[in-house]
Order: C-alpha cells, then sequence, then structure tokens
C-alpha cells in the first residue's frame, strides 16, 4: 500500500521557457507534506508531473527506487498516484458514480455494473462525508459538493500517494473539518498526502513537513512545526513580508448618499427579503457559510437570476436591472468566484480579456487595436500583472496574476460599485496581499466596493462593515470595531 516519490533534476521546459530547474526532493510514506509556493512557482507543474498529465524535459522521477516515465494520467493512477485538480474535472450531465468511476467502470461480462458502481459510490461519498444519491447529476450539486465527489473519485482510485491542490477552497468549516479526519485516516493507512494550500494556518495544523518552491526551484524544507506561518509567507516570496493588509481607510460619514442601496432583494430558493447599502469608499463584506445565498443574491442583483426587488438605486437614482450589461451601464459589475468558468475567456488573450467588458471605448467604429494595447499597458502597470509578453492567453499567465487580469477588467467600464466574490480564492500570499492594497486604493478613489468571502480574515482585515447571511437572510451587519472570527462565525451559524 505504502509508496515512497522521489524527484531527481527535474526539468520542465514549454518551449524555449524553462519553468522547472532541476527539483530534486524525496517523499516517504504515510507523511503530509504541504506543498507551497506563490503563483508561477511550479508547484502544480511538478505535480502534474508526477501524476502524469505533463512529461519530463529532463531529469528523472522515481516511485519505490526505480524510475518510472508516465505516458499519460492513467499510467500514473496504476502506481496509485492521483492528483484532485484545483479546477473541477467533472462531467456535469453524469452522475455522481458515473463520474467516480469514469475510465474505470465495473463491468459484469460485457456489461456495465451499475448496481456495484452505485455501491461503490456510497461508500466512498460516506467516506467524505457526503450525503447524496450517487445516481444524482453533477450539475445538480453546488461547488462543495463537487469537490467532495473529486476527493470521493480520487479514494475510489486507491490512491496510495494523494495529491490535493486547494482542496478546501470551496468547503466550510464543517467540510473542512471532515476532509481533515479524512487525511488523517488515509495517513494512517500509509497513504502519502501532498497538500497544496494557500491557506497557511491550515498548512501548519494538518501536514507534517513543508516544502517550498520559488521561481521553479526547490528552496527550503522543514518540519512544519519548527515555522511559523510568517516564515512560511516569507519563504514564498523571498522576502519578508509583513502588512498583509493596507491600513483601513475611515468609515464614510453615514450622510454621504450610498453608491447603492438595496431594498427588499429576494432570488427566489436562495435570498429573501435582502436590504444593504454601500457608499463611496467604503469595503462591505459579505460572510457566511457555502449555501447562505451570498453569491446567489449578488447574481441575482446583476439579473443571472430570477429575482424581485422592493427597490434598487445607483448614485442615489432607481434602476432595473435584467443584465449583467444593464448593471454596468448603471455603473455597476461584478468579478465571478469562477475565474476561469466566468471570470475570464482563459482561450482568448490578455488585451480581449480586458476590453470585453467596455468594447464600445475601443470601437468607433471600429476596434482600434492600438489603444486596445496601450489599455492593457497600463493595466499591466497599474495591477501589478507579471506576463512574459501581452500577447500571451490568458491561460498562460499563473492564478494570482489571471485574478488581477480579471479584477483590471471589471474595473474597465469605470464603475461606481463592484462585486468581487471570492477575489483571492487560489491565489498565493504575495498575490494576495497585492489584491488587497488594489481593493484599498479603489475604495480611495471612491468607488463602493463588496466583498464576498469565506476567509473571515479577509473580511476582518479588509472591510469598514461585514453583512452576515445565513439560509438566504441577512443576519446581522457588524461594524469594523466588532469584528472577530467568533463573532462572524457565531452569526453565520446562528449560534449568537
Amino acid at each position: 500500500m505504502t509508496m515512497s516519490l522521489a524527484f531527481h533534476d527535474v526539468v520542465k521546459r514549454f518551449g524555449p521557457v524553462e519553468v522547472l530547474h532541476g527539483v530534486s526532493f524525496a517523499l516517504e510514506p504515510g507523511r503530509i507534506v504541504g506543498l507551497l509556493g506563490e503563483n508561477g512557482a511550479g508547484k502544480s507543474t511538478l505535480m502534474k508531473i508526477a501524476s502524469g498529465y505533463e512529461s519530463l524535459s529532463g531529469g528523472e522521477l522515481r516511485v519505490d527506487g526505480r524510475p518510472v516515465h508516465f505516458t499519460g494520467s492513467r499510467a500514473a493512477e496504476a502506481e496509485g498516484i492521483v492528483l484532485i485538480h484545483q479546477e473541477f474535472n467533472l462531467a456535469e450531465d453524469l452522475t455522481v458514480a458515473q463520474n467516480i468511476y469514469l475510465g474505470h467502470e465495473k463491468k459484469r461480462g460485457w456489461l456495465l455494473d451499475d448496481a456495484a458502481m452505485r455501491s461503490g459510490a456510497a461508500a466512498v461519498l460516506r467516506q467524505v462525508g457526503l450525503d447524496v444519491d450517487p445516481d444524482t447529476k453533477v450539475r445538480q450539486l453546488i461547488v462543495a459538493e463537487k469537490q467532495l465527489v473529486e476527493i470521493a473519485k480520487a479514494l475510489a482510485r486507491k490512491a496510495r500517494l494523494l495529491i490535493m491542490d486547494e482542496p478546501t477552497a470551496t468547503l466550510t468549516p464543517g467540510e473542512t473539518e471532515r476532509l481533515f479526519q479524512v487525511m488523517a485516516q488515509l495517513k494512517a493507512d500509509g497513504v502519502t498526502l501532498i497538500y497544496i494550500s494557500h491557506k497557511l494556518d491550515e498548512v501548519e495544523r494538518i501536514t507534517d513537513e513543508v516544502i517550498v518552491m520559488r521561481d521553479g526551484r526547490f528552496v527550503a524544507r522543514d518540519v512544519t512545526a519548527n515555522l511559523s506561518r510568517q516564515r512560511m509567507a516569507n519563504l514564498m516570496v523571498g522576502r519578508e513580508l509583513s502588512d498583509l493588509f493596507p491600513a483601513r481607510g475611515p468609515a464614510p460619514d453615514a450622510a454621504v448618499a450610498p453608491a447603492l442601496a438595496v431594498r427588499g432583494l429576494s432570488v427566489p430558493g436562495w435570498a429573501e427579503n435582502v436590504s444593504f447599502e454601500v457608499r463611496p469608499g467604503e469595503i462591505l463584506g459579505f460572510a457566511g457559510l457555502v449555501g447562505a445565498g451570498r453569491t446567489e443574491l449578488f447574481e441575482g442583483l446583476l439579473g443571472l437570476r430570477p429575482h424581485s426587488a422592493e427597490r434598487i438605486e445607483i448614485g442615489g437614482g432607481a434602476v432595473r436591472i435584467r443584465s449583467p450589461r444593464q448593471a454596468a451601464d448603471h455603473g455597476l459589475t461584478y468579478l465571478s468566484e469562477d475565474r476561469k468558468g466566468k471570470g475570464l475567456h482563459v482561450a482568448f488573450g490578455m488585451t480581449e480579456n480586458l476590453t470585453l467588458m467596455d468594447l464600445a471605448r475601443y470601437a468607433r467604429p471600429w476596434l482600434h487595436r492600438a489603444d486596445e494595447r496601450a489599455a492593457l499597458a497600463k493595466a499591466v502597470g497599474d495591477f501589478g500583472i507579471r506576463a512574459g509578453s501581452l500577447s500571451l492567453r490568458a491561460s498562460s499567465l499563473s492564478g494570482g496574476n489571471q485574478q488581477k487580469l480579471a479584477l483590471a477588467k471589471v474595473l474597465q467600464p469605470r464603475p461606481r460599485v463592484v462585486v468581487l466574490d471570492e477575489p483571492t480564492r487560489g491565489v498565493d500570499v504575495g498575490a494576495k496581499r497585492d489584491i488587497y492594497f488594489l481593493i484599498r486604493k479603489l475604495a480611495e478613489d471612491g468607488c463602493g466596493v463588496i466583498v464576498i468571502s469565506s476567509e473571515l480574515m479577509e473580511l476582518i482585515g479588509l472591510c469598514h462593515r461585514v453583512a452576515v447571511m445565513r439560509a438566504g437572510r441577512l443576519q446581522a451587519t457588524l461594524p469594523a470595531s466588532h469584528l472577530s472570527e467568533e463573532e462572524l462565525i457565531a452569526h453565520a451559524t446562528g449560534t449568537h
């Protein structure tokens, strides 16, 4: 059951660009290893090599002391190496059971053994604490449930080495606890686990040791107990990283007219009779557990879901919003939590992504490419987007730089109010700091900013006020002076 995995002088090139430079380290069985590094450090590329999704350009991969060369992910899975991707790898129109056994179907003679697959799926679903019928279509699940299906799928493959890339990004605290219990049991069974996460509190808690990569190189390894979170962050970025959050500016005067005022907004099945307002220069947070209705509330406000409202005002004037285009015309824009699915067209270039929401400015009536390129050059400077070339596709950028590009995109129409849904999900600590300072600058420039986040410390560090939702209703709105993790959790869980 146990497995040792070793990297020896691993090199990876994409064309002339070398992204991994002679990486060497070994992993022992029955350990939980945190793999840390900024976006673009090479963590995911190295793990894709280990799991057969990418080939080596140089060096060697060894399993149990013998050299291996994987021709694909199936070959790696045959050795017991399974990667749980950060982005879902599920077939939406298949059932949960069909997804779990996709490519590894159980058969009885020439026929598929559906009963055996349903039974096996039910067993691994129980193991991860997900109470859904194996015959449920995946598209009917919420984001957190899809993440648990990914983990159950990996368990069904009898993993000896399990690689988890940001597995808790969409999980509630309770679901995260259940995942940690599953990981502890797998560790006790001799499974090696590689845990990639930017949540350093989780790394500190769940891992036995930490390996740090930077700029495609191995830079440090130590027992987790020897490392503080601050030390981990400093190793990742290669410098002292302090003052993660910018200084919070003064709260806007209550006499100032709201940039956005919402009264009695309801989204069928998700939110009921929610009222709130945000003033120019204010950062308003929205907290709540997964399923509380935060994202769905704002998708309704933007016209992405059916909704009703007593009154919506932007800049003091009543508006009706039936589509994101109408919302943008009124000065309200939205950055989705699904960066690659709804935030960016990753197959498009950086320029096309940046100007897509504000094409009228660049088409008079024909598209002025030079103006677009100038806008991108300015955005790269203003938002600190790191790209080797301005002609790159969005898919070539690291997660943190994709998020900065997505943020620049929704700000192109120069909105009065911007809604940022999980703005730092899946980005490293250095990029987080950059994004926090960008958000603070937006507020200083007079924009009303709404931040939806599952990271309580993010809301506490950034916001002037935080609204807490539970089961589709607004429970409380707390000023900065009353913000604490305990207070927010109490309102989110209904124990206050």
